[in-house]
Order: C-alpha cells, then structure tokens, then sequence
C-alpha cells in the first residue's frame, strides 16, 4: 500500500505532465513561431495567482486509428476560472502543442463546461483560440463537439459578455464559435481566420491568396469587420481583453462597473467652441470630441479600421461606463452606408444588452447613396441601425455637433426614437437635406428665370441656412432638448446620465423581435 507522501508524488508527477502539455520540443516550436503556450497566455490575462484550473486531467476516451496509445492530459484545452481587476471570469485556451489544439469529445465537453458555469454564475466566458481545427480521427464525435459549443455561445449571448482572442489557425466550423461572440481580437502575422484556405479558394475559384491575404487580422479588422482589433502580439491582445472586461457588468443583470476618477464633472473645454470648422463641407475628427470630453480623455474603440465613417467604443463619464457611437465627418463625410450601419447596429446592441449607456456624437449628412450601395441592401442594412436604437432601452444621450440630414437624423438617436436627452451645439443644421439640394427643389423654378440664375441661388441658400439651416426649429417643437456651448459637453453629459442612472423601459412582450438581418 501506498503511503500519503507517495500518492502525493504522484499526484504532482501528473499535474507537471499536464502542464507540459505536447512535451518539451513542441513547447519550444510555440515558442519558435513567436507565440506563448496556452497557460503563458491564461498568466497575462488574468490577475497574478489567481487562475484555478478544471479538467486538468481530462483524457480522451477514443480508440481509432492509435489514439489509445497517445492520451495527453487535458486533451489540448486549459480551461478554469480566475480575475480580471478582481472581477471573475472563465476562460479556455487552446494548446497547440497538443493534437494541433484539434477538437474532439473531450476537448469540447471541457469547454462547454466552462461555459455553463460561467452561464450558470453570470460571468465573462474568454476563449484563446490556436487549434487545427476538428479531429479528424474522431469523425463527427468532433462535429457534434463544435455544435455543443455553438448552442452554449448562441445560450449566453447577451447573458454574459463572450470575448474570443485569435491566437492562431481557426478555420472551417471552428470559426462560427468566435463569430458569434461579442468581439474577436486578432494578432498580425501569427492568427488568422476563413472557412475554406488558400488550397481550397485555388481549386475552386482559381484565386491564388495568401494566409494572411484571405483571414489575417488586419483583413478581418478592416476588410470583413470579423475582428474587432488587430493587435502586433499576443501580450498586447491579451491586454487588450483585460481592458475591455473593465467596461463591462459581469452579466446583463448587473450594472456596469465604476472607476473613480479625478477629472473634474464640470470641467470645460474651451478649445470645443471653435472646434467645428465653419465651413460646413470642411471634415474635422470627431475622435478629438470624444477625448475632450470623457474620463481622463481615454477612449477604447472597438472596430477602429472598419467601416471608419462611423466610431463605436467605450470611456467612461465620471467613472461610469459608457458606449460611444459617433458619425466620422473625417471620413466619407460621415455618411451612413452599409458597412457603418452593420458595425453601428451591432454595437448599440451589445451595450444595450449589458446596461451600458449610449452617448451619441451626431454629424451625419445621410445615407451612401449610389448603385454599390442600394443592390448591397443598403435600405436593409441601413435599418438595422434604425432597429437597434429604437429597441435599446437604456439611457440614451445624443449631442448634434454639426449636420443631421434627412433619415439619417432620424436613425441616429433622434428624439423620435426614445432617445432620452437630445443636445445640440449652435454649429448644428437639422434639416431634410442640405442647404443646396433644399434650394434647387424648392426654387428651381424661381432660379431659372431669374436674370442671374447663380446669383439668385446663392441668395436663397444664404436665406435657407438663416431660417433652417440651425438647431433652433428643432428645438421649437421639443426634437431639441436644449442647444449647449460645446465648451459646456462635459458637464451637461454627465449630469444627464446621472439623471438617468434609474431609467425603466421596456419593449413590449414577444419571444423576439425580427431585425432586418
């Protein structure tokens, strides 16, 4: 019989043989290729010490093709809890070094495990994805596997925040786990992403693409809007996952966190009243707005390369958290178009599950127009904008800065649409449409037979910027809560979500609404 220290023995000797994962060599290979192993990756996510892992010693039970004889502990997934900031939070990640990180039974039910608790507890589930996919000794056992895990994501979405890094090879079913998460981080040059590779897309389509070309992070960053960043390495995406966990309630029944500051609530920036050029065909960055006017002027944006004619992310307002939608006059005048309204939508939605207030920059001259834009479905993708703001419940301010054009006024958070607190800056022009295109249907006729037809428009238009072409008809019928110095944002956004802080809506009962998707 065995005594205690022995069995205690042995008891490390299998704990040190799990955490060796794919043995020394492949541990150094990972290393080789410029990336950290599963359990490197889980020490920089989470606070110091504070990881416990579940299913250490999980094996596969499979007896084809020679697996009886190769059996490694945790069959290729480190799954467990642990915190971020104190706060917790259950991660898995995939190690390479085992079967490729390929997924089998085991492997899959381990994740769904995870899931559920986190499910189960209200907390963050984090996924850090390096795998070669299904196991493809285990047949459709391992497709079966991916499917447990697409019902636990669809289960959680909007019940626990779900936030999947890219840390290498995920492809084919492997990739619709990650796409159904809140957001997907990806590193350049070492993760990437596609349902068919660069082999397949040759022989079916005869296009010759690279790794990098087809599903890389900065593709999927700024081409399909899949990824939400790109990072430059695995130490700055994981970071990058501890800092948006900071914005985020722990579950849709919570509030979301608050960090103290010591930026003042009434605190003016004087350099906003002359921020907004004169000229309004003149393009300003609205990134600058925001970071004059949040917490400590910091602004974590969520899809920066995509679809950049609009601006989505988080900061903070006197502590409290809070999503940020903004048009771009910067880019594409900060039109609205397909894109835009799919990345804006997404977005307001994701914050509107999770409690988090919206505060919308507004300077938006319309929609996209053009024959690329309508047989893409830019009515169907447009509303899907229009769907989630009229849907979200939580508090809802928008600042008008400069434009608010036609349908778009409406879409952005107009009053029309429950938006609690509407502002404008006096730089704001709230009409159907332009000065220019308003003149030439309503005076064409006039023009035309006057005897210097330019002149005579350049007249009108001079009236019509007088009489519309300003915040103050708005605010006549109530669209328009109050026009604000820019100087004076700060304060008046704080103070107006402070008023907010215990608002109650709710939409009417049903199952689910049916989003234009």
């Amino acid at each position: 019989m065995r005594s205690n220290e022995d069995l205690i023995d042995d008891l490390n000797r299998r704990r040190e043989e799990a955490r060796q994962g794919g043995g020394p060599e492949r541990l150094a290979r990972q290393h080789e290729k410029g990336k950290l192993t599963a359990r490197e990756r889980i020490e920089i996510l989470l606070d110091d010490g504070s990881f416990e892992e579940l299913g250490m010693f999980v094996r596969h039970q499979n007896r084809d093709f020679g697996l009886e004889n190769n059996r490694p502990y945790g069959d290729g997934v480190v799954t467990g809890y642990g915190k971020i900031d104190g706060r917790l939070v259950y991660v898995y990640s995939q190690d390479f070094t085992v079967f490729g990180g390929s997924l089998g039974q085991a492997h899959a039910d381990k994740i769904v495990k995870i899931m559920t608790l986190a499910l189960e507890n209200g907390a963050p589930v984090i996924g850090l994805n390096d795998s070669g996919g299904a196991r493809i000794q285990e047949g459709v056992v391992s497709l079966g596997g991916y499917a447990d895990i697409f019902l636990q994501n669809t289960m959680a979405s909007g019940v626990v925040p779900q936030i999947s890094a890219i840390l290498g090879p995920c492809a084919g079913g492997a990739v619709y786990s990650p796409a159904i998460t809140d957001f997907v981080f990806m590193v350049r040059s070492s993760s990437y992403m596609f349902v068919t590779g660069p082999n397949v897309v040759k022989t079916v389509t005869q296009e010759d693409v690279s790794f990098e070309d087809l599903g890389g992070a900065d593709t999927h960053a700024s081409k399909s809007g899949v990824a939400h960043r790109a990072f430059n390495s695995e130490a700055e995406c994981l970071l990058g996952i501890r800092e948006v966990v900071s914005y985020l309630p722990l579950n849709c029944e919570e509030p979301a966190p608050i960090r103290p500051t010591n930026d003042p609530v009434d605190r003016a920036d004087l350099e906003l009243d002359t921020l907004v050029p004169s000229n309004p065909h003149k393009p300003y960055e609205m990134r600058e707005v925001i970071e004059r006017i949040v917490d400590d002027g910091h602004f974590f944006e969520i899809h920066t390369d995509f679809a950049p004619n609009i601006i989505v992310g988080f900061a903070r307002m006197n502590g409290s958290s809070v999503g940020i939608v903004a048009n771009n006059p910067s880019v594409l005048a900060g039109v609205l178009d397909i894109d835009s309204s799919v990345k804006g939508a997404r977005f307001v939605r994701f914050c509107d599950a999770f409690n988090i207030p919206l505060v919308v920059f507004e300077d938006v001259p319309g929609f996209m127009p053009g024959t690329e834009q309508e047989w893409g479905g830019i009515i169907r993708n447009g509303a899907k904008l229009l769907y989630a703001f009229c849907e979200a419940t939580v508090p809802k301010i928008t600042i008008i800065t400069r434009k608010a054009y036609g349908g778009a006024y409406d879409v952005m958070n107009s009053k029309h649409i429950r938006g609690d607190l509407n502002l404008a800056w006096p730089t704001a022009e709230i009409a159907v449409m332009g000065p220019k295109g308003a003149v030439e249907i309503i005076y064409r006729r006039q023009i035309e037979a006057a005897d210097d037809p330019q002149a005579e428009e350049d007249r009108i238009i001079e009236e019509y910027k007088e009489r519309f072409a300003n915040p103050y008809v708005a605010a006549e019928y109530g669209y328009v809560d109050d026009v604000i110095e820019p100087s004076a944002t700060r304060t008046r956004l704080i103070r107006g979500l402070e008023m907010l802080r215990n608002k109650v809506a709710k939409n009417p009962p049903r199952k689910h609404g049916n989003i234009p998707l």
